[in-house]
């Protein structure tokens, strides 16, 4: 960041309020927009632990000896529904690093990069075919993805994953994993979709299953409402319409367990229908409740540059995700193993710790109750140079590393695809560089300040990126 800047981050409206990026409702990580941005001063010095030129060339010399380097981030093409074994090859490194690990959370630093995209698809393949991860779970809506999860069978993949994620992930490189996806769906090992935020995304059902036309047309305006009243600023006039809004979805919430038959014949491919519809739908009830208001409020204090407000909708959000993640791992599918895709700040171990973030507050990964973290292994990924895009599509160029930052420790490897484990390391001369704070980019341009050790499992870097591809 230039100098003048250097005690501020980028803040968007994007951040408070409903944005749309091919239709598709998304109030997703933090990321700065071109235009709309409002300068917030940061409160806490972004800083990173001096070092002599002698030791980082240590740690650049301990990286080249330890690091893996991926042959790939293509998704492979499968052949018949298995993919061959050895094409995952460099992968194997992963085997014993996860061997005991119930979940496996795939971060991003932006979700504007198709290389982000097209690894995390591969990745996945291999998890699922290779190690048995047989629920992935989307930062997007519970019941978006239900929906979609629910006919897989019956549309396009293409359709598949615009009914299921935020449309930051409508993208040509995403595609790939939804193709694979409907093709295990006939198999004995199907990969499950499914999803944990808790925010609006579009109607999560047309309520046809409901077979009583007026409660439908009742539920599709409440859902039209809701939208449109969290990204107004007239909380008077939402807390006079509340009680209304709620009394549909309770309407709604009581039909579910009579309506069962005609839930499975709607969503076939989704076997836990009836447990999903009732949980999403009181979702919908708490945020109706609680989180529309405190969104109302934080656009209000928003253009007060005021964002006490919005970390709290942050927070409210994330706690609603843990939750929802944990009940969709103890109730709907107990046995199984997880992926989880994300934005690297919703997963990192303890988010309020990093310093320059745009909401240095406690989010998902942070509040993850112990046992589900010595389980889990958490994987950032970043990116050195090239292009990425905000939510809204527009491209931003990635600042070029920082003189002993991740990014440029990373980067010594002169390799595209860098694999760094950092969990099961020891602190020693070469690898201090994990146990102290150290700086990297959000977004490609957000300067941050963090442990990485204490952040993430493991970091993969890529060189080069570029925006995606996006579908209409």
């Amino acid at each position: 960041m230039k100098k003048a800047r250097k005690h501020k981050v980028l803040l968007s409206f994007a951040l408070a309020s409903l944005m749309t990026l091919n239709g598709v409702a998304s109030v997703s990580a933090a990321v700065p927009a071109k235009e709309q941005q409002v300068n917030i001063e940061n409160k806490s010095t972004v800083k990173q632990a001096r070092t002599s030129n002698e030791t980082l060339l240590d740690w650049k010399k301990w990286v080249n000896d330890h690091a893996y380097s991926l042959s790939s981030i293509q998704p492979e093409v499968s052949s018949g529904t298995k993919i061959p074994s050895n094409q995952f090859e460099d992968l194997e490194m992963l085997k014993p690093l996860l061997h005991d690990k119930r979940i496996v959370f795939l971060g991003e630093s932006s979700h504007g990069v198709a290389q982000f995209n097209h690894v995390k698809t591969r990745l996945i393949q291999f998890l699922h075919q290779e190690m048995g991860y047989n629920v992935l779970a989307f930062e997007s809506g519970m019941g978006n993805v239900m929906n979609a999860q629910g006919q897989i069978d019956k549309q396009a993949a293409l359709q598949t994953m615009k009914d299921s994620i935020f449309g930051v992930w409508w993208t040509k490189e995403t595609l790939p994993l939804f193709d694979y996806a409907k093709s295990t769906q006939a198999t004995e090992q199907p990969l499950i979709l499914t999803g944990f935020d808790i925010q609006q995304q579009g109607a999560f059902t047309n309520g046809d299953w409901l077979e009583n036309p007026k409660l439908a047309q009742q539920f599709s305006e409440a859902e039209k409402q809701l939208a449109e009243w969290s990204s107004g600023k007239d909380l008077k006039g939402y807390q006079q319409v509340k009680a209304t809004i709620i009394d549909v979805y309770k309407q709604v919430k009581s039909q579910i367990q009579l309506k069962e038959k005609e839930l499975q014949a709607a969503y076939p491919n989704e076997s836990h229908i009836v447990k999903l519809m009732e949980r999403t739908v009181t979702d919908r009830i708490r945020l109706a409740d609680e989180y529309v208001e405190l969104t109302i409020q934080s656009n209000i204090d928003i253009e007060q540059n005021n964002i006490e407000t919005f970390l709290k909708t942050m927070e409210w959000r994330d706690q609603s995700m843990m939750e929802n993640l944990l009940w969709l791992a103890e109730e709907v599918y107990p046995t199984e193993k997880f992926i989880v895709w994300a934005h690297n700040d919703h997963i990192r171990k303890a988010q309020s710790e990093v310093m320059g973030s745009p909401y240095p507050v406690k989010l998902m990964g942070e509040r993850l109750p112990e046992i589900y973290k010595k389980y889990s292994y958490v994987l950032g990924l970043y990116m050195t140079s090239g292009e990425t895009a905000n939510n809204m599509g527009e491209p931003m160029a990635v600042l070029p590393p920082i003189k002993g930052s991740i990014e440029d420790i990373l980067s010594s490897t002169s390799k595209p695809y860098t694999f760094i484990d950092l969990r099961n390391r020891q602190n020693e001369r070469g690898n201090s560089w994990m146990f102290e704070p150290r700086l990297s980019y959000s977004w490609g341009m957000i300067q941050e300040s963090l442990i990485p050790r204490d952040q993430y499992d493991g970091i993969l870097l890529i060189d080069k990126v570029n925006k995606p591809t996006y579908v209409k």
